[in-house]
């Protein structure tokens, strides 16, 4: 394991969720802020359903993530009643975590919607401190 730029190949995969009522904010669209829990849900979803590890065995394991930075970037705005796709891949695999990239998009018309990357931090629950990915979470991560 390296901090090498090489994507992970196998690693895309895609989460479809609605627009819900309290997502839409004074303007009439989604909050900016929602986009980032859209891709925190894709994330958990695809943990469990994709990677086979879901996020409670994670935890049983005594390990947690951090988002340590997130970067995205809004191409055009989505509405109620707009359904989702948000696809994710890990883009890096670090010693110590991941890059996640993501693209988020209208499943009405496939018109990308943002697009950008998190950068996560293991964490060891019981110190909080971060730690160093295992190898066979490692191995789940590289399919």
């Amino acid at each position: 394991m390296t901090d090498s730029p090489t994507p992970i190949e196998g690693s895309r995969f895609e989460t479809e969720l609605p627009v819900r009522p309290d997502d839409i904010d004074m303007n009439q669209h989604v909050h900016n802020s929602r986009y980032f829990d859209y891709v925190l849900a894709a994330r958990y979803d695809q943990m469990a359903r994709c990677y086979r590890l879901s996020m409670d065995e994670f935890l049983k394991a005594g390990f947690g993530w951090v988002v340590r930075t997130a970067n995205i970037e809004y191409k055009r705005p989505l509405l109620m009643g707009d359904t989702v796709l948000v696809a994710t891949w890990v883009s890096v695999m670090h010693t110590d975590g991941v890059t996640v990239s993501f693209e988020i998009r209208k499943k009405a018309n496939g018109k990308l919607c943002c697009d950008g990357k998190f950068r996560y931090t293991m964490v060891d629950i019981q110190t909080g401190r971060s730690a160093k990915i295992p190898q066979w979470i490692a191995e789940k991560y590289s399919i």
